[in-house]
């Protein structure tokens, strides 16, 4: 809980340090501390700091991303995301297929979601594909008759060798137009070139949400200005991109404060999270 309110983060990298291809400068960028280092047991995040961590900023549920991105920042384990969950009463976490690296796709979403993933993370502008590739759709159907929401890289990335123009949500177009009961989860809402395309489909769309990692909370109106403020916001729910933020609970607090009202607030910390992900709040 913070300040009252349920809180559920559902983007956090806790990389494996080993199978980064970049150093950690790069990795963390502005956002190095003593405070993240100590959350390292040699290469990988201590289970028991990292929820201690999370517990401390007020984090009732965090979802770390499984990544298989081997040409932009690596390969962050599906396996090693699921130790961490079962390690960290707080951590839930996210499947992750690269269909250059992954066949049958859909024996392999399957797998990822047999070992509990709550969600499947699919990250175009890293993997170096469109999503709406015709490999991937058996993995959108799966998703869909499970119930299970598809969270897709919406936006830029300045990791060397990304390749920014998967990152148009308008792909997304053939996949919410063929999977109608898919929840879609835009990561990163648009960042860089097309946030008013990202809140056109979330607000054209009951099944699209807007994801707040990696935008600064104070520039969130300013990004969606020529949207309707107040239904936008319904749509909206929280992400950090840990480790690179300057808090959890600080992002947290401001999101807030930029809620029209506190039922609002309440969707976009936990709320919509909760339903979208199934995450039970107690």
């Amino acid at each position: 809980m913070l300040d009252g309110r349920p809180l559920i983060d559902v983007h956090l990298h806790p990389a494996r340090l080993d199978s980064l291809t970049m150093s950690w400068d790069v990795w963390v960028q502005d956002f190095d501390s003593p405070q993240l280092r100590a959350l390292y047991d040699g290469d990988a995040v201590d289970p028991q700091a990292f929820d201690a961590m999370l517990a401390a900023e007020g984090v009732d549920v965090a979802i770390a991303l499984a990544e298989y991105s081997p040409k932009v920042t690596g390969i962050q384990a599906v396996e090693d995301m699921a130790a961490l969950a079962a390690a960290a009463p707080r951590v839930r976490f996210a499947a992750n297929v690269n269909p250059h690296l992954h066949h049958p796709v859909d024996e392999e979403v399957t797998r990822q979601l047999d070992l509990g993933a709550v969600a499947l993370k699919v990250h175009p502008v890293h993997g170096g594909f469109p999503v709406n590739d015709r490999a991937l759709y058996p993995a959108y159907a799966i998703c869909q008759d499970r119930g299970v929401p598809v969270v897709v890289h919406c936006g830029t990335s300045t990791f060397p060798g990304a390749l920014n123009r998967y990152g148009d949500p308008i792909l997304l177009d053939d996949v919410l137009r063929d999977f109608r009961r898919l929840d879609v989860v835009l990561a990163h809402g648009g960042r860089g070139w097309w946030y008013d395309a990202a809140a056109f489909l979330a607000l054209s769309n009951e099944r699209v949400w807007i994801e707040l990692s990696g935008l600064p909370p104070s520039r969130l109106p300013t990004y969606y200005a020529r949207h309707n403020w107040a239904r936008l916001t319904r749509r909206m729910i929280f992400g950090t991109d840990w480790p690179g933020i300057p808090g959890i609970a600080r992002n947290a607090r401001a999101v807030a404060a930029l809620c029209p009202d506190d039922e609002t607030a309440d969707l976009v910390l936990a709320g919509n999270a909760s339903q979208i992900y199934r995450l039970p709040l107690t």
